[in-house]
């Protein structure tokens, strides 16, 4: 029995999580929080690795919905700095990057296969639409 206790006492001890003393200390240099009674708030946060985050907001939506605005930048491993702004309001989440992915210009060419499809489904709703007065 002794064993077994002992033996359970070591496996949580290999268990248990190792903590790597190498990896870097990040002291934060700023972290300021304001909270009005009213739901109105601000957030500024700062760390010495340059990450940053800001961030307003208010209960100005619909049905006291908080809108925020704010950004947060950073550099990305490979030492492109990235800087993130946007808005969350009853329209959703609207970030603005010059890093952010962009759509193409509209209007741009429609594939031949899109426009075949396109026509299928509008003949297909006009001879529903007849044999639906033919039942009628």
């Amino acid at each position: 029995m002794k064993f077994v206790i002992l033996a359970c006492v070591a496996v949580v001890a290999f268990a248990a999580p190792q903590y790597d003393s190498s990896e870097e200390f990040v002291p934060i240099l700023k972290d300021d929080r304001v909270h009005e009674e009213d739901g109105t708030f601000n957030f500024d946060f700062e760390a010495a690795n340059g990450i940053r985050v800001s961030q307003a907001g208010s209960p100005d939506g619909d049905e006291d919905a908080v809108i925020k605005a704010g950004e947060y930048s950073y550099t990305a491993p490979d030492g492109t700095p990235v800087v993130v702004k946007y808005v969350a309001d009853e329209n959703g989440f609207q970030p603005q990057s010059d890093l952010l992915p962009v759509a193409p210009e509209f209007p741009h060419p429609i594939p031949q296969f899109v426009l075949d499809q396109i026509a299928k489904a509008a003949e297909e709703d006009r001879n529903r639409s007849d044999s639906d007065e033919r039942y009628n």
